[in-house]
C-alpha cells in the first residue's frame, strides 16, 4: 500500500519516539525499490533493531520525505535509487551497521 509525504512523515515520527535516541544524527534515511534488501543484505541491519521503511506515492514522494529528514541531521544523502526507488527506509546507526 503506497501512502502520501504526510503518512510517512507521521509513521517515521511515531516509530522514531519508541527508539530511545534524542538525536537525528543516530539514525540513516534512504530512498530504494527494495527497502528490504537495502536495509538487511546492504546496511547490515539486524531484523531486531530499529527500522521502518514505508512504500510512498512515488520516487519524487519517497525523495521528499528522505530531503526532510536529511535537512534535520540525520545521516544519508540525496541522489540514490533511481525512478523506480519508492520506498523510504530509516534503521538506528549502530557499531554493525553499514552506511
Amino acid at each position: 500500500m503506497a501512502n502520501s509525504y504526510e503518512q510517512i512523515i507521521k509513521d517515521i515520527n511515531e516509530h522514531l519516539q519508541k527508539s530511545g535516541r534524542s538525536y537525528y544524527s543516530d539514525f540513516y534515511i534512504g530512498i530504494s525499490s527494495d527497502a528490504r534488501n537495502r536495509l538487511f543484505k546492504e546496511h547490515h541491519v539486524k531484523e531486531n533493531s530499529w527500522w521502518i521503511y514505508r512504500v510512498a506515492d512515488s520516487s519524487v514522494v519517497a525523495r521528499e520525505v528522505e530531503q526532510y529528514y536529511l535537512k534535520l541531521g540525520m545521516r544519508g544523502n540525496t541522489g540514490g535509487g533511481d525512478a523506480s526507488a519508492n520506498m523510504v527506509y530509516c534503521y538506528a546507526v549502530t557499531p554493525t551497521t553499514t552506511e
